[in-house]
C-alpha cells in the first residue's frame, strides 16, 4: 500500500468492495446474518472512502456523476441488509463492476497526474 499510486489506490478500494459484497452475498446464503451485516457495513464503507476522495472541483460532472452513484451504492445497501435481499447486492455489484472497468480503462500515462497538469488537459 505504501507504494501504490493514488490511481492503484482507489482500484485497491473498488477491489476490496468488491470482494466483502461477494463474502456478503455468501452469508445471505448460509444465513449467517451478523457476518453479512460486518461485510456489508465494512462495503459501505469503502464506498463512502471513495465517495470522500472525489475531487468535487477538479472532476466536475465526473465527480458529481460518481458521488450521486456512490450515495446510491450506499442507500441501497442499507437496504439490502435491513432486507436481506441478494438482488439488491447484486445490483451494487454490477454498478461497482462498470465504476472499475472505467477506473481500469483509464490510461497509464494518466495516473498519476498532479491537479495542475489534469486542468491544463
Amino acid at each position: 500500500i505504501n507504494d501504490a499510486s493514488p490511481h492503484q489506490l482507489i482500484a485497491m478500494l473498488i477491489n476490496g468492495a468488491l470482494s466483502r459484497l461477494s463474502t456478503a452475498k455468501g452469508c445471505m446464503e448460509r444465513k449467517d446474518f451478523a457476518e453479512k451485516g460486518l461485510q456489508l457495513g465494512k462495503s459501505i464503507d469503502i464506498i463512502g472512502g471513495l465517495q470522500g476522495s472525489l475531487d468535487m472541483e477538479a472532476g466536475g460532472n465526473i465527480s458529481a456523476n460518481l458521488d450521486a452513484l456512490y450515495d446510491y451504492m450506499i442507500r441501497r445497501l442499507s437496504e439490502a441488509s435491513l432486507n436481506n435481499d441478494m438482488a439488491v447486492v447484486d445490483e451494487v455489484i454490477s454498478l461497482l463492476k462498470e465504476v472499475k472497468a472505467g477506473w481500469d480503462g483509464i490510461p497509464e500515462e494518466f495516473h498519476n497526474l498532479t491537479k495542475q497538469q489534469q486542468a491544463s488537459l
